[in-house]
């Protein structure tokens, strides 16, 4: 691609003052770990939103939603699910409470407020830190295949794809070992800002070249339909032959199927709460319980509406513009030209420097945020616990900063051995996740969960999604060839989702049966001040009868009433500016409705019902 000098200049230019930005903050994040890795929790709620919502805006997984887009139309609202997208609403609703009371740094430290001390706390302290280091290295070599395409893609240098991203990341890697998490929430703000700004005026680029007649000659019949039934019923034979064949080899053939697998691997991955990474640091940086929900919250509203408007954008571009070179590629059909071909030929020198600089600061900011916790883990989970514990803040500052280093480096280095973006992100989706999911949920809902059990479901988790379908062949022979042959190659990686939470379920359970339950000063303690619904009776009378006054969570049926309400409203929001950009007005204006509605339900039975802690 051919690039203005201006545009040139424009991108230096950001990475200059990133860079300064990290310069400038490095003394105030210097002063002491809180203040490192959560900005002193004096930020407020919702800039650690912002810069929540940005972290999630990363060039990866925009390249991703638009083949989505093109290929499944509107009803790939509902794949992130998969993720799951809609994991913010029970953190809003509940999770962010009860996950901030805690008051700690890390989530590997939150467990000792579980499961209090001993050899069992322990060994789950260390499960978690071990998932937590495989979960961000994961995520920095999913990062760094993606940069690198970009980059190669956009940039006008004969240069390899690793070269480019290694030029991104090494200038991340300054301004976030500078800065620490006040770098991180700085940078994001601004990346954010860019991008929104960004997505509206793609979004109106779409709107301005693109009728509504022009698009329904390119895509096939029931594109523009939201809602599905047992099988995809999207045919491209007579448009893009190809897509069809992606779409049987990503196994989503029969979408009723994949539905309920992603709604059942959705509510579970959401009751268990964050995974270690930014995300939850973000909920940890709060000032208090209250705010933490409120954060939680504002991520959904700031991040759909601009993130979809960029997404249909790119994608209504490419359908009507560059399907007949996407069909001319036969076999070696790739999706991931629209966006450089949507950039090269439709935004004006000047501005494109803007939208290049912006999708570079959505990798910056989901790249950024992942160090920042995964040194954070190294530092004050394993450096300060294990092998300096009375070290000085300036020592700790300064293995922060050689913590951060490592992680990078790992992480580049996994991302030379991956090949596929769309591998790697369903290993950590259904994979790895499946792997956290079990324990995750116990911990929370079930009193008899013990260090051990936690450490047993966890590493066995682990182990399963890190062998994978080798593992389920050895222990389940012949599963994944029949589930394959039933479901026409349905994806084995999420097909393994099930298989990897019943091992994971049942190494908890049993770890924790056949060892002594948690102290029970510890599960008082943790009871009283994180306050759970769930299976906690035995430990609520003991707490009752020291202290009458106390009353348990009632508060189930409203909670999960909130959820329901909550994923409409989400899901609402990443319709609405899709069917904008498609010019389906009526289905737009529904959705706004409903967006309306859900709103003013959550108001009154959310919002206003929040406790101030």
């Amino acid at each position: 691609m051919k690039m203005h000098p201006l545009d040139i200049g424009i991108i230096v230019g950001y990475f200059v003052i990133v860079v300064f930005a990290g310069v400038l903050l490095s003394r105030r994040a210097a002063k002491n770990l809180d203040s490192y890795f959560l900005a002193g929790k004096t930020m407020p709620w919702y800039l650690l939103g912002i810069s929540n919502a940005s972290g999630m805006f990363d060039i990866t997984g925009t390249m991703w939603m638009v083949y989505l887009l093109f290929a499944f139309g509107l009803k790939s609202i509902w794949i992130p699910w998969l993720w799951p997208s809609f994991n913010q609403i029970f953190l809003m609703v509940f999770l962010s409470i009860w996950l901030r009371r805690s008051n700690v740094l890390t989530g590997a430290q939150w467990i000792r407020t579980r499961f209090g001390g001993g050899r069992g706390s322990e060994f789950s302290h260390i499960s978690v830190i071990i998932f937590a280091m495989i979960s961000v290295i994961g995520f920095l070599a999913y990062a760094f295949q993606g940069i690198g395409k970009f980059a190669a893609d956009f940039f006008p240098w004969d240069v390899a794809p690793s070269t480019y991203a290694l030029v991104c990341m090494s200038v991340t890697t300054v301004y976030v070992i500078l800065g620490g998490m006040y770098s991180v929430v700085l940078t994001d703000i601004i990346q954010f800002l860019l991008m929104t700004v960004v997505s509206f005026f793609i979004a109106g680029i779409a709107l301005n070249r693109c009728s509504s007649e022009a698009i329904s000659a390119v895509v096939p019949a029931g594109w523009k339909e939201i809602f599905f039934g047992w099988e995809l019923n999207l045919d491209w034979g007579a448009l893009i032959p190809a897509v069809n064949d992606k779409i049987s080899e990503d196994g989503y053939t029969y979408f009723g199927i994949f539905f309920m697998m992603m709604l059942f691997k959705g509510i579970l991955s959401s009751l268990a709460g964050p995974v270690p990474n930014y995300d939850m640091q973000r909920i940890l940086a709060t000032r208090n319980p209250k705010e933490a929900a409120m954060m939680s919250g504002f991520v959904s509203l700031v991040l759909y509406i601009p993130r979809y408007l960029m997404i249909a954008g790119i994608t209504v571009l490419g359908l009507v513009f560059f399907s007949g070179e996407l069909n001319s590629m036969g076999n070696k059909f790739d999706i991931e030209r629209v966006l450089p071909f949507v950039i090269s030929n439709y935004i004006p020198f000047g501005l494109k420097g803007f939208l290049l600089a912006g999708l570079l600061a959505a990798f910056m900011s989901t790249f950024d945020s992942t160090v920042n916790a995964g040194a954070a883990y190294l530092v004050n989970d394993v450096y300060k616990r294990y092998i300096n514990p009375n070290a000085t803040s300036k020592r700790f500052i300064y293995m922060s900063y050689l913590s951060s280093i490592l992680v990078v480096v790992v992480g580049i280095g996994f991302g030379f051995m991956i090949d596929s973006i769309d591998s790697i992100l369903k290993w950590i989706t259904a994979g790895l996740g499946a792997g956290y999911i079990a324990t995750n949920v116990l911990k929370w809902f079930w009193w008899r969960l013990n260090g051990y059990g936690y450490f047993a479901g966890m590493i066995a988790g682990i182990i399963m999604a890190t062998l994978s379908e080798q593992a389920v062949q050895l222990i389940f022979p012949g599963l994944c060839a029949r589930f394959a042959e039933a479901t026409n190659n349905f994806s084995i990686v999420l097909a393994l989702f099930p298989v990897v939470l019943l091992v994971s379920g049942v190494a908890a359970v049993m770890g924790s049966l056949l060892t002594r339950p948690t102290d029970e000063e510890t599960l008082k303690s943790f009871y009283r001040t994180v306050r759970p619904w769930g299976f906690w009776q035995p430990i609520y009378e003991k707490v009752a009868a020291e202290n009458p006054e106390f009353r348990r969570n009632i508060a189930f049926k409203r909670d999960m009433t909130n959820v329901a309400v909550g994923i409409v409203w989400h899901t609402s929001m990443a319709a609405a500016p899709v069917f904008l950009v498609i010019r389906e007005y009526q289905p737009m204006f529904i959705a706004i409705a409903v967006m309306a509605v859900t709103s003013i339900v959550l108001k009154k039975n959310w919002y206003d019902k929040l406790e101030t802690d």
